[in-house]
């Protein structure tokens, strides 16, 4: 069948045949390094990896940049509020760059956490300021660009194709736009290219330029970038859902004024939100949750990963913790099924797990090779993880498949998962506990619950310290009582 992607741009799913025949340019929107990344936006990075590996295990060669955007983004995706990284630094007393340096190594630490592949190029915006300046005199060039109020502004009138990402009509923008702060601008929906000292006087970070000392707006650092290392069109750029009507339209508007090409880009690939009880997860309503936070609670970055490609990424996705506990249930069952796997191999000694995951190509020919199939069937299918999870569990539940053949399939799902499926049975293969030590582990947990219905609160926690110091740490769930080595 080939890879199929929904392409936002024309709301469809489409055969994906990239430009150059073999390799694939691929543009994911990085973080704006203020704060830590909250779980909702690690999906999208999730995403962006399930992409990635798919693309390569199709056989391409893949140059996947991501921009840390450390200057210019205001707190209004649309040119309103506060710079968030002046407004950061400033609440914690350090410098802009010391914030953005911080968050920065976050971040990735994060997506270290979640096994996520490091891009091939990580772009500094405040490092390529010379290419965005670059980029806007390509623009004003070509008549698209008007100076008012100290601030050079993209006129979206001037570009007829304006919103068509969004579905958008310019029409409609002109005649229901309503009143912004910004009184320079022609029309509500123009936005900033460059901004001089006229915007903020006390602003952190600047640089001179025809039009003044200033910096640059927020949506003109992606283009700038991705054309530095992508060229002027290239084949998929990626983000949130939440980028659609305004910084991918955007970008899409000032990129084709700038180059005279159409498309700018062939597929654009967004997904969807995470969602709480209350709504879309955000950093400026307060109190978000970070993967740290999660771990915190007990729970391996894993169990996040595994919750997340339970459900297709161009659908939101519900966030509890009760989800969260059954998709770390769910994790725990797994690897229970691949160790008994790994206990019914043949005597091979101290074989590393890790020489199985080589072993795929010759699958295809026996039992195994049906499940390899149907899984890459579902990647394949505008990356239909949650049935691509079916199939694992599927091949590691089939008793007519032999126990290396199994977990060489599973190993080689595992390229595009990421679950990291081989490291982690290596490991709990090095470190089980005797059944006899788990017995007693669970013996005592059943007491201890005895104990607490009874309120003989002292004996309960009598047993939790014993266990302690056994090196046993008990968590407390709604669902009942976990235990793991502290």
């Amino acid at each position: 069948m080939g890879l199929m992607l929904f392409n936002t741009l024309g709301r469809k799913i489409q055969p994906f045949e990239p430009q150059n025949p073999g390799t694939v340019g691929f543009y994911g929107c990085g973080p704006t390094v203020y704060n830590y990344a909250h779980i909702g936006n690690l999906r999208a990075y999730v995403t962006h990896d399930i992409l990635v590996r798919a693309l390569r295990r199709a056989g391409f060669t893949v140059t996947h940049v991501m921009n840390i955007t450390d200057v210019g983004h205001l707190s209004g995706d649309n040119d309103e509020g506060d710079d968030k990284m002046v407004k950061s630094a400033k609440e914690r007393g350090k410098s802009v760059l010391e914030v953005a340096a911080f968050y920065t190594q976050a971040f990735f630490h994060d997506l270290e956490r979640l096994h996520i592949l490091k891009p091939t190029v990580v772009c500094k915006a405040t490092e390529h300021i010379s290419d965005m300046i670059d980029l806007i005199k390509r623009i004003e060039e070509q008549g698209f660009t008007y100076f008012a109020g100290g601030n050079l502004y993209f006129d979206i009138t001037k570009f007829p194709a304006y919103g068509e990402l969004a579905r958008l009509r310019l029409e409609d923008l002109k005649a229901g736009a309503r009143t912004e702060v910004d009184t320079n601008k022609r029309n509500p929906h123009d936005f900033v290219l460059w901004f001089t000292k006229s915007k903020f006087e006390n602003q952190a970070l600047v640089w001179d330029s025809p039009w003044g000392i200033g910096y640059p707006g927020w949506h003109i650092e992606c283009s700038a970038m991705s054309i530095r290392y992508l060229g002027e069109t290239f084949d998929i750029h990626a983000g949130g859902i939440d980028h659609v009507p305004i910084h991918h339209t955007n970008e899409i508007a000032q990129s084709e004024a700038a180059t005279g090409k159409r498309p700018w880009v062939r597929y654009w690939v967004h997904n969807e939100f995470l969602v709480l009880d209350k709504g879309k997860m955000s950093k400026s309503s307060g109190g978000f949750l970070t993967l740290q936070s999660l771990v915190d609670a007990g729970y391996d970055p894993l169990d996040y990963r595994y919750l997340l490609i339970g459900g297709h990424y161009r659908s939101q996705l519900q966030f509890s913790y009760q989800a969260l506990e059954s998709a770390q249930n769910g994790r725990k069952s797994l690897m229970d099924r691949i160790l008994e796997r790994v206990k019914a191999l043949p005597d091979t000694g101290e074989q590393s797990l890790k020489a199985f995951e080589n072993a795929a190509p010759d699958l295809m020919r026996r039992k195994a090779g049906i499940y390899l199939e149907a899984f890459n069937s579902a990647i394949e299918d505008d990356l239909s993880t949650p049935r691509g999870l079916a199939e694992l569990w599927g091949l590691l539940r089939d008793p007519e498949v032999p126990p290396g053949d199994a977990l060489a399939g599973a190993f080689d799902m595992d390229r595009i998962l990421g679950l990291n499926l081989a490291e982690e049975a290596e490991k709990r293969r090095g470190s089980a506990e005797p059944q006899e030590l788990v017995e007693e582990i669970e013996r005592l947990i059943a007491e201890r619950g005895l104990a607490k219905k009874s309120k003989d609160f002292a004996k309960a926690d009598q047993i939790r310290q014993t266990l302690k110091e056994q090196g046993i740490i008990l968590e407390d769930r709604p669902t009942g009582t976990l235990w793991r080595r502290g």
